[in-house]
């Protein structure tokens, strides 16, 4: 990921800011008319992996996604509809978009207002999705923040331990990846409850079917 830039301090933080989400909105890939507001759910980009375009929109959303990393920004990129934005992301069909945008999110799922937010917006799906991304970094990111949308005690949401997550989770377990294995390992033990992993170790062995795990 990008080296988290420094801020003009002549425009501030919030002006900075807001000068990325402008500048991503309104890079477009060819043949789009208009900007892609943050909390619009726009279709993939479609354009090429190196295009100078989805170049260029990658570096905004990686220096997005750093500055997630630190709680103070959360004051602004709450208005600044940057949660939107990442949430829109991960439809995109560049790799490294989802890839910067699950990123962000993890970070800022930290936060409970911003967990609330996300649930709000229906993202649970698409988090669940990008469990099937060929991308470790982007698996990662994924399950911690499905981890980080698990509350403790009763009241989960009932999405974070269906069958065919929790046996996505099971696969992950066996992964030659170290992390990998270990923080699916903390998902079944920490959001998943003993029979729900062996209901779904039982019909998983007499299933084919399985999300593929990410390459190395």
């Amino acid at each position: 990921m990008a080296q988290k830039p420094k801020v003009d301090p002549q425009v501030g933080r919030l002006g900075y800011l807001q000068a990325l989400v402008t500048e991503f909105q309104q890079t477009e890939s060819p043949g789009e008319r208009g900007g892609m507001g943050a909390g619009s759910r726009a279709a993939g980009t479609g354009f090429p992996r190196h295009c100078p375009l989805a170049d260029a929109k990658e570096q905004v959303l990686a220096n997005l996604a750093n500055f997630a990393y630190d709680p103070s920004n959360y004051q602004y990129l709450r208005p600044l509809r940057v949660l939107d934005l990442f949430l829109d992301c991960l439809s995109e069909e560049n790799e490294t978009l989802v890839e910067f945008a699950i990123g962000g999110l993890c970070n800022l799922c930290a936060d409970r207002a911003n967990r609330e937010h996300v649930l709000q917006m229906g993202g649970l799906p698409l988090i669940i999705n990008c469990l099937s991304s060929p991308r470790e970094e982007t698996v990662l990111s994924a399950v911690t923040t499905l981890i980080y949308l698990s509350p403790p005690g009763p009241g989960r949401h009932p999405e974070l331990t269906a069958q065919p997550v929790v046996q996505c989770l099971l696969r992950f377990s066996l992964s030659s990846s170290t992390r990998l294995r270990n923080l699916a390992q903390v998902f079944l033990e920490d959001v998943c409850s003993p029979r729900q992993v062996a209901e779904a170790r039982h019909a998983g062995a007499h299933s084919a079917l399985g999300i593929p795990l990410p390459k190395d």
